[in-house]
């Protein structure tokens, strides 16, 4: 019988810079260290609306990972001022599609558990195109 393993490290996501905005230290610190196992460069992580705030305006992370709920305060505000300012934004989060507002549904959402290859598609796939 033969078995296909996913390979853990990889260069996918070379070259990118991705901002991680998660109020759970352990899940930041597993998707930080799975997302540069396969090629990122991390932004943060950042636990806050107002680091995340600084940090796209200092670094401009070619694409943001955003948990919806930052210790009890939604991030739908953020969302769209990177949406505005023509920064992808992946949110990563326990609530399902539905929970977003109408203006955010097209963005792309992973429910925690985060399944990285998942993730490694949609970053890849939200990729500014200059890149």
């Amino acid at each position: 019988m033969m078995h296909i393993q996913i390979a853990d490290e990889g260069t996918e996501l070379a070259g990118l810079r991705l901002l991680v905005v998660e109020d759970d230290y352990l899940v930041a610190a597993d998707m930080c260290s799975s997302l540069r196992r396969r090629g990122a460069a991390i932004v943060g992580p950042v636990a806050n609306v107002r680091r995340g705030r600084e940090l796209v305006r200092q670094q401009r992370p070619d694409v943001v990972l955003l948990d919806v709920n930052l210790n009890g305060h939604l991030a739908f505000d953020l969302a769209r001022e990177f949406e505005t300012e023509g920064i992808r934004t992946i949110f990563t989060t326990g609530y399902d599609v539905a929970f977003l507002p109408e203006s955010l549904r097209d963005s792309p959402c992973l429910q925690k558990p985060v399944n990285l290859n998942a993730l490694v598609q949609l970053i890849r796939a939200n990729v500014p195109p200059a890149r």
